[in-house]
Formats: C-alpha cells, structure tokens, sequence
C-alpha cells in the first residue's frame, strides 16, 4: 500500500488521483486522518511504523524535515518518492542510501488525474506509478527548477488570472455565474485548441483577432500593462526562492478585493 508521509495539499492531491487506500501520517493537523477516512486505509502513529508497512513511501512534509521523518526508518529495498521541491537527489540518496529514491514535482491537477509531474533523471522507476495521474516529464535534474517553474506553480497562476478576468467581466455587467461558466470552459477549450496546433500560440491568437478589431485591442492592452514581465518575473522569483535554503516559513501576500492573504 502507498504511504503518505505529510498529509498536506500535494500529498493529498496524490493520493485522491490514485484513488486507492493509504498509510498516511501528519504533523498533528488531523490532514492524515481526514485523508485515510475518505479514501481508505489507516492513520499511523509515527513516520517510522509507516516506513515499516508502506512501499512506496511518498515524502510530501515540509522539506527541512526530511532528517527528522527519516530518523528511525527503515527503508532498505523500498522506493522513495520526494516531492520536497528543491530536495537534490544526492541528499535523498544519503538518506535512503538502500532505497530507491526519486525526485519529483507534481501539480495539484494530479488530483483529478491531469496533473503534470516532473522527475529527475534516475528516478524512471516511479513514473509508471506518477502516469497513473498525469503526464510525466523526465528532466536532468538541473531543470527541475524551472520544471517547478513551469508546471508546479502554474495551477496558482492560472487560478489568479481566471480570477481577473471573472472579476473584470462581473465588474462590467455579467452575472458571476455566467462569467465562471463562460471563461473556464473557454480555458479549458483553449489550451486544447493550442495543443491541437502543436504549441503555436500565435496561430492561435490570429484566428481569434483581426487587425485593429476587438480582440486586438485587447492584447494592445495586456502588452501595455505588462502581462509577459509579470509572468517573466513570477518564474525569476520561484527560481530565486527555490535556490535558497527552506526554513519552513510561510510567505504571505496580499489578495485583491478584500480576500484572504495566502501562504506559500
């Protein structure tokens, strides 16, 4: 049976996309325990015990806990599967030194099996298990980073700007309803639309827009307000947090329109 060491949001997206019973374990949070009760499995009293049922193991705590969720496990002939963002590969081996290690990075789709997974080179013994939920991607592992970049975040990304552009449409007369309804399956329908064209975006947009119409006035306006240095900016700035050392501490930012702030 699959274990879940860290019930948190990615180790839960995991588990309800392979849609199986679990071993899982928390910190406290009561994650694991609502975790196991909708899918199935047990509630573990110690990262230890869990190492000693569980194959494969899924590292999905905080990743400055990893000595620590380590400490006592025994692992030996096991695959170990880390989703602790920056974790190298060469750390993981250290501490597993008789396991089968891997590194990835998931994103949250893999819940509804549309997820993206990247891993790193030498860890092609997961992917059978990670395709079970998405598409996988086998990077060097010089750009997970960027892999995380990409692909990890994205959900978060793409969130807020459908989140904008519902709010500008309501804020101009459409009913909140109608404009969720309307624009996300326009998105949906639109990354299907750019794959269908191998990737060219450009195509893509000329279809949509003609030469001084409405659809370019609106591009007009996302290039005068910056649209691609805000995203150039977004990845400098994981890239740039991703490369310092993980202390555990949430970083939050504001939300406009008086919603909550959000930790990282």
């Amino acid at each position: 049976m699959i274990g879940i060491v860290g019930a948190g949001n990615m180790g839960s997206a995991l588990a309800r996309g392979w849609g199986e019973p679990v071993y899982a374990t928390d910190s406290g949070s009561g994650r694991a325990r609502r975790l196991v009760a909708e899918l199935g499995g047990d509630v573990l009293g110690s990262n230890a015990e869990l190492f000693e049922k569980a194959d494969p193991i899924i590292l999905a705590h905080p990743p400055h806990k990893l000595a620590a969720v380590a400490a006592g496990a025994r692992a030996a002939g096991k695959t170990v599967i880390s989703v602790l963002g920056p974790t190298k590969v060469d750390e993981l081996r250290k501490t597993f030194p008789e396991s089968k290690v891997a590194r990835t990075m998931p994103n949250t789709p893999v819940a509804i099996r549309r997820g993206v997974t990247c891993v790193a080179e030498g860890g092609e013994h997961a992917v059978t298990l990670l395709e079970r939920v998405g598409r996988v991607f086998v990077l060097p592992e010089s750009l997970m980073d960027l892999g995380t970049a990409t692909a990890g975040v994205m959900p978060a990304y793409v969130a807020l700007i459908a989140e904008a552009a519902i709010d500008a449409a309501v804020c101009y007369g459409l009913p909140l309803q109608l404009a969720r309804d309307m624009f996300l399956t326009t998105l949906a329908g639109s990354a299907e639309l750019i794959m269908a064209r191998q990737g060219d975006t450009l195509a893509v947009r000329r279809e949509v827009g003609s030469p001084g119409e409405a659809t370019v006035r609106g591009l007009a306006a996302l290039e005068r307000h910056n649209v691609r240095t805000a995203l150039h900016e977004a990845t400098r700035a994981v890239l740039e947090r991703l490369r310092l050392p993980y202390e555990g501490q949430p970083v939050v930012i504001s939300a406009s329109r008086g919603r909550p702030g959000l930790s990282s």
